[in-house]
């Protein structure tokens, strides 16, 4: 979360469980809202572009999957999908998603998904949907343990607080104010956030509790899965830039795929613990791994990806 794109773009108590507390989830009404146009044909528009101006990654992935539940039966779950990102999105048009129906088996159900803009692909998407089914083979790892959402800054009060620090460079606030402003439809609370001065030897892996802002509830099991992905992007590939962010600035940076392995069921609109590391960067690309945790322990959804990290050199400030 704290990269270098980031700083220069200069199921438990807490959770927003009450739908007469609190808002019907943008993710839900506007985000992953898509307008069918045909049988397995639809349309998706943009609520958040980031300062890049290209279309957010995760709001592809997480529109794509809702084309693709559309064309299930109810009683069948995502459980797998990949992706890659071919072009880049233009945020000032609509995407169509179109579905093919790649095969409808009694256990397992497998669709295709292409993201078209001007006539060209954009995004290409596969997911692969289950009947659940029971086993008595089960394991999992433990969850780290860390402190709760409730007794973390929110997003807004640590940026407040990094900009009250009369160390901060200014190129960095600036930066931080940008982002500050930034409607962004899912809330973040940072795991041991790190000083200034540690920001300059940190370790490619950080935490973050996280969820969709609003209320979903509990019924829909396939929308939670469309806000997971949605969240599972965000900050995702900013993990493998963090032991270099001092030293190197970034010049471009973007997905080239993304895999998500669904274990449980989970709601996205309560916290969850995001769990990412990124094991290797070499050859002006980054590999990240992920894991979505509930709060009481259970491992709910797996995330890998893998993207173009080009950088430049960062010129010292002139102490004249």
């Amino acid at each position: 979360m704290w990269s270098p794109q980031v700083l220069d773009d200069g199921q438990g108590s807490g959770d927003s469980g009450d739908p007469s507390g609190d808002l019907r989830s943008v993710l839900v009404t506007s985000v992953l809202s898509l307008e069918p146009l045909d049988e397995d044909l639809f349309r998706g528009r943009h609520y958040w572009v980031p300062t890049t101006q290209r279309l957010f990654g995760g709001q592809i992935v997480g529109q794509a999957l809702v084309a693709a539940a559309k064309s299930v039966s109810e009683d069948v779950h995502v459980h797998s999908l990949h992706c890659y990102f071919v072009r880049a999105g233009d945020p000032k048009v609509p995407v169509l998603y179109q579905v093919e129906r790649t095969r409808t088996g009694s256990s397992f159900s497998v669709r295709s998904v292409k993201a078209v803009q001007h006539g060209k692909p954009i995004f290409i998407f596969q997911a692969s949907f289950q009947q659940t089914q029971p086993s008595p083979v089960q394991h999992q790892f433990s969850m780290p343990a860390v402190p709760p959402p409730e007794e973390l800054l929110d997003h807004q009060a640590l940026i407040d607080q990094y900009l009250r620090d009369p160390d901060l460079k200014e190129k960095y606030r600036v930066g931080l104010n940008r982002i500050a402003a930034q409607e962004v439809p899912i809330e973040i609370k940072l795991v041991n956030p790190p000083t200034l001065s540690q920001l300059q030897r940190m370790e490619p892996k950080q935490m973050f509790w996280v969820r969709a802002r609003g209320y979903i509830g509990e019924g829909d099991i396939k929308m939670h899965c469309c806000v997971a992905a949605y969240i599972s992007d965000y900050a995702f590939l900013g993990t493998a830039l963090l032991p270099h962010q001092w030293k190197h600035k970034v010049h471009f940076m973007v997905s080239l795929d993304h895999s998500m392995w669904f274990h449980a069921p989970f709601r996205a609109d309560h916290w969850m613990l995001y769990e990412c590391e990124s094991p290797w960067a070499g050859g002006s690309r980054g590999l990240v791994h992920g894991r979505l945790w509930r709060r009481d322990g259970v491992l709910a959804v797996s995330c890998a990806q893998e993207g173009v990290i080009r950088v430049k050199p960062r010129v010292p400030e002139s102490k004249l």
